[in-house]
């Protein structure tokens, strides 16, 4: 080989090594919809954006929230450099307080969006040592090596945005949740000239809402909504009571205005909705008559025909106020009939049978209830498809990474970024937790990061797992048995019991003749076990657990708890 293939064949080895590049690691967001978190990081530099919640499944007993594994930024802490919001949802900003406790970093948001955040961080005593800047949407952000700009978007929350963030390797967009509503309650659109702009420079990377990817066509105005409650309010005789997102502050300015327009008076219930609107008031994104809302417990002093009741409980949540009111558990509300209640939402998958229930309920007592999507009471604030190839054709990525959606969603989402010219091999249906890694020309998975879930239950965050949860199962389904028994702690010989309690399994006074039986088998058990010998009775619990869990199954087939305890004296 000639000394000047030598040096060419280092310079492009150098080169190669030289090469800059950019990583897009989810957190959370992928393949669900829920507890949003998207980190991305250039050399040692790292921002977030986005760190949300999600809600327990039926079978996390006792959970409360949801929120992603940080693992990878408290390892990093020392890279991180500020979590970005789109806007204030909890899907998008619930997991904060748990965040910052970790990782304490600038949280840049929105008006509205960080002040639902000061109220969250509030709750949790967190706000005095925490970092919040407010942004505008016009605005434009230099955070080391990352340039962000920021573009306003319609969703079903003020203050939404998306962010393009412009990085030494090219710039990632994050369309933020979005539709494209051309007659937005607010007034204003979705920012297409800056969407049309980026797209121009030139998009490396976007990474967009695939929640309606399955959608046909194009998501309704929010303001289709407003006609349709005003023609509620104009044919309702008595009381309306409506139950909607406490962060739906258009739907609930849609209300106001209603009721404003039909001289009724506004209650509000439910401590998610007060707080709402009590910041919506402040920062001038609500706009109320004085006069118009009054107190709860002023309500009883009108007649039916001049109330209205703005309440939490969409989604049948067993806590939440329209919740209690159907089941006449509310202290300050009950239903009268000819009631007319309104649920402006759409149930979110897993909360169906709870809305239902609700709704029967409501209809038991003799209210007429509003609540099939048909009948233009909610709209979604998600893209469809049609607008979906909109954002990509303004944009005009290389890559594309669909978001916020379940599996099916983002497939859809890919499939249709196919038919506005994107290349199959250059859209990545991710998984929390990857490491896709871009250069100026290429996209691939590099890796995996520690991800997914952490429970919280109270006060306890990540003490409760998977063997807790199984143990809650059997809990709920067989209940537990106690056996405590006394032992001689020389020679090992039974001073007493063995006797057996039991909790959520059998009734005990109902049920002697069989638990005369479970008596005579753990005495022969420990018997056969010990045989009068001083033993271990670690092992001997673990053996008699063994054995009275075969002897109920073949007796009852039930599957309790069963704890041993012994008591050496």
């Amino acid at each position: 080989m000639s000394n000047g293939q030598s040096k060419r064949r280092a310079k492009v080895k150098q080169r190669k090594n030289t090469v800059k590049k950019v990583q897009i690691i989810p957190l959370g967001g992928i393949g669900e919809i829920g507890k949003n978190m998207y980190v991305i990081r250039f050399e040692d530099e790292i921002i977030v954006i986005d760190a949300g919640l999600s809600f327990p499944s039926d079978e996390m007993l006792g959970i409360d929230v949801v929120i992603p594994d940080i693992t990878y930024l408290e390892e990093n802490k020392d890279k991180v450099r500020a979590i970005l919001l789109t806007h204030g949802h909890e899907d998008h900003i619930g997991a904060l307080p748990y965040v910052l406790q970790r990782i304490n970093v600038p949280v840049y948001g929105t008006k509205l969006t960080l002040g639902l955040v000061e109220v969250k961080l509030k709750e949790h005593r967190m706000l005095q040592n925490c970092k919040l800047i407010t942004i505008r949407p016009e605005d434009k952000l230099e955070i080391g090596s990352f340039k962000m700009e920021f573009f306003r978007v319609n969703h079903s929350i003020p203050d939404s945005i998306g962010i393009a963030v412009k990085t030494p390797v090219g710039t990632i967009v994050h369309t933020g949740d979005f539709k494209f509503d051309q007659t937005p309650v607010s007034g204003e659109t979705t920012d297409y000239y800056r969407l049309a702009r980026l797209g121009e420079r030139g998009v490396l990377v976007a990474l967009s809402d695939s929640t309606n990817a399955e959608r046909s066509g194009y998501t309704l105005s929010e303001s289709e909504v407003g006609s349709v409650i005003m023609d509620i309010f104009h044919s309702a005789r008595q009381r309306i009571i409506l139950a909607t997102f406490a962060s739906n502050i258009h739907r609930i300015q849609q209300v106001i205005d209603a009721a404003s327009y039909y001289r009724r008076k506004v209650a509000i219930v439910g401590r998610s909705m007060i707080n709402a609107v009590s910041i919506a008031q402040e920062l001038g994104y609500l706009h109320v008559d004085e006069g118009t809302i009054m107190d709860i417990d002023e309500v009883n002093k009108l007649p039916p025909h001049k109330v209205v009741i703005l309440t939490t409980g969409s989604q049948g949540e067993p806590m939440a106020a329209l919740t209690r009111i159907s089941m006449a558990e509310h202290r300050k509300v009950e239903i009268i009939p000819g009631d007319t209640v309104i649920i402006s939402a759409t149930p979110i998958p897993g909360n169906e049978k709870l809305v239902s229930r609700t709704i029967d309920n409501l209809f038991a007592r003799g209210a007429n209830v509003i609540y099939e999507r048909d009948t233009g009471i909610h709209v979604s604030g998600h893209a469809s498809q049609e607008e979906l190839k909109l954002m990509l054709n303004l944009l005009k990525p290389k890559y594309l990474i669909p978001i916020h959606g379940e599996y099916r969603h983002l497939i859809r989402h890919a499939q249709l970024a196919a038919k506005v010219g994107i290349k199959e091999k250059n859209v990545f249906i991710a998984e929390n937790g990857q490491i896709l890694e871009f250069t100026a020309r290429s996209g691939r998975v590099v890796g995996t990061v520690t991800s997914g879930q952490v429970l919280v239950d109270g006060l306890g965050v990540g003490d409760v797992g998977s063997i807790v949860l199984r143990d809650r199962k059997l809990l709920s389904q067989d209940g537990i048995i106690m056996v405590a028994l006394a032992v001689n702690k020389n020679n090992g010989t039974i001073m007493a019991g063995p006797e057996i309690y039991s909790r959520g399994f059998i009734y005990v006074r109902e049920s002697e003749i069989f638990l005369d039986q479970a008596r005579a088998h753990i005495n022969a058990t420990l018997k056969k076990l010990t045989n009068g010998k001083k033993t271990d009775w670690s092992v001997v619990k673990n053996q008699l657990r063994d054995s009275l869990s075969r002897f109920i199954w073949e007796k009852i087939q039930r599957r309790p708890i069963i704890l041993p305890v012994v008591m050496e004296i």
